[in-house]
């Protein structure tokens, strides 16, 4: 039997408790699910940490929160995936026996889920992302090797100026020193 916590939340633990939650919205989760979460990490109860999300942390996150849901709903919306994908992909999938999974079960469940099309488009979304940043990558190296090229420029340039005021300066005392002799 594990013991739960009956102290004061701290500023610590509310943070926690509002960073599991506005994940799990974001990611399609359940409060509940985050709740339980947040219990097992803090040794609280899932029905505590919902008491004080709902009586206390929630009012200080509307605007986390109308955030969170906002992006749910982006990448359901970028993904192609329902409210209830995850969800309904999970329960239906039935072990071969009821009462505990296997490994094996749990093994043919993820070869299962890697040939799902939104698995396939997640994987073809991260091999463009590679790309890109590759391309960034050599375009980031050719920047800095311009970049080197008119430094080095610039620098010849100054000496360049700083020669041509010293003749200047000199062709000046010649002719004042010209002009005193006369």
């Amino acid at each position: 039997m594990t013991i739960t916590r009956q102290d004061a939340w701290t500023q610590d633990e509310d943070l926690l408790l509002a960073e599991v939650v506005l994940r799990s919205i974001r990611e399609g989760g359940t409060q509940l699910s985050a709740f339980e979460e947040v219990g097992r990490k803090l040794t609280r109860t899932a029905a505590a940490c919902g008491f004080r999300w709902n009586s206390y942390v929630r009012k200080q996150y509307q605007s986390g929160i109308e955030a969170a849901k906002k992006q749910r709903k982006e990448l359901r919306k970028k993904l192609g995936v329902h409210a209830t994908h995850f969800t309904n992909e999970l329960t239906a999938y039935q072990p071969e026996t009821t009462n505990s999974l296997s490994i094996q079960d749990v093994i043919r469940f993820l070869e299962q889920y890697e040939q799902t099309p939104l698995n396939s488009d997640l994987q073809a979304e991260k091999n463009q992302l590679a790309e890109r940043v590759e391309e960034l990558k050599k375009e980031a190296d050719a920047l800095k090797e311009e970049n080197s090229e008119l430094k080095n420029k610039l620098r010849a340039k100054e000496n360049d100026y700083k020669a041509l005021i010293e003749i200047m300066d000199r062709a000046r005392q010649i002719v004042s020193f010209q002009e005193e002799r006369k």
